[in-house]
């Protein structure tokens, strides 16, 4: 059988950390670092500079990655990026990046949009190629600037979101890896949080920024992840108390905490890097893996379950041996 396996991590964030009081300050806002911190836990985020793309953050995810891995792009057979805010309509972010690694053999290369969940919609996806024997090395990435798409006036959701990218450089194995996943979708709660506008005739049309009823996102994502979570575990045959490290969307440090108390999983078992890099969205999930990589809290043989939500809604979760 052929199993699916991650073998290398990487993530990039641009620029300095920018702190609550340095954002109020810069956008006039009318708020505090104190009601920030209170009702999100963030302190800060990364904002990428004007004509740094969703693709250049993720070139630098991946080439840390690949390095991570042993593996260079030519290795790669397979390049998929989840983002909401790629470079242009078209090309896709997934065909830029794959220019700037210069990977040239031929390899497909597309986007997925799903938000928040893009990246374990991605790697759920990744990991069907894999296991059909089609594919054998796979990017994953999850890249936005979502500083673009935010009005800068309202305070309930500027605040929240930052730019960053990370990648994981997935690869078939004869060991177990990717144990179970499941991905969801229901359109009927578009209206909570969307960006409701597009280009026509080469002007904006609705509204280019994004929206949300904060308080309907929050009750509703509390309730799916946890089920969604439950879904892959019982698939796995395991329980939440065999989790190693929950690896939840880095929404609001209030779903996450929600969240690993409905699934019974004590708070030192719960990535949270939503207080140094608010929301960033499709990118959260492999930004908070590669830090714990990193710093040596992710031990190889350890069990992982990452999950997100988003605007869609959609909704998935992974489960994996490390």
């Amino acid at each position: 059988m052929i199993h699916t396996r991650i073998s290398g991590t990487g993530s990039f964030l641009p620029g300095d950390a920018v702190s609550n009081e340095a954002l109020i300050a810069a956008r006039g806002l009318d708020s505090s670092d104190e009601w920030i911190v209170e009702r999100t836990g963030i302190r800060s985020r990364h904002l990428a500079a004007p004509g740094v793309t969703s693709s250049d953050l993720a070139f630098e995810a991946s080439r840390r990655a690949l390095q991570a891995a042993g593996r260079t792009a030519a290795d790669v057979d397979l390049i998929i990026v989840a983002t909401s805010t790629p470079d242009y309509v078209f090309p896709s972010a997934a065909a830029l990046l794959q220019s700037k690694l210069g990977n040239t053999n031929g390899a497909p290369a597309f986007d997925v949009q799903a938000v928040c969940s893009g990246f374990v919609y991605a790697l759920t996806i990744a990991e069907k190629f894999i296991r059909s024997g089609s594919h054998k090395c796979v990017l994953v990435v999850g890249a936005e600037v979502f500083s673009r798409i935010l009005d800068w006036k309202d305070r309930g959701t500027c605040v929240l979101f930052g730019d960053g990218a990370g990648a994981v450089v997935l690869e078939a194995s004869d060991r177990p890896g990717l144990l179970s996943s499941a991905f969801h979708a229901d359109g009927s709660h578009h209206g909570i949080l969307s960006v409701p506008g597009q280009i026509c005739g080469g002007v904006v049309t609705g509204d280019p920024f994004l929206r949300m009823d904060g308080q309907a996102v929050f009750k509703f994502a509390v309730k799916v992840l946890a089920d969604v979570a439950n879904e892959v575990l019982d698939a796995a045959g395991m329980t939440a108390a065999q989790v190693d490290w929950l690896i939840p969307h880095q929404a609001n440090v209030r779903i996450l905490q929600a969240t690993a108390k409905k699934l019974h999983i004590s708070p030192q078992k719960c990535m949270v890097t939503v207080d140094r890099h608010g929301n960033t969205s499709a990118a959260s999930i492999p930004l908070a893996l590669d830090e714990a990589v990193r710093g040596g809290r992710i031990q190889r043989g350890q069990h992982l379950l990452l999950e997100g939500v988003g605007g869609g809604f959609t909704w998935g979760a992974t489960l994996l041996k490390f």
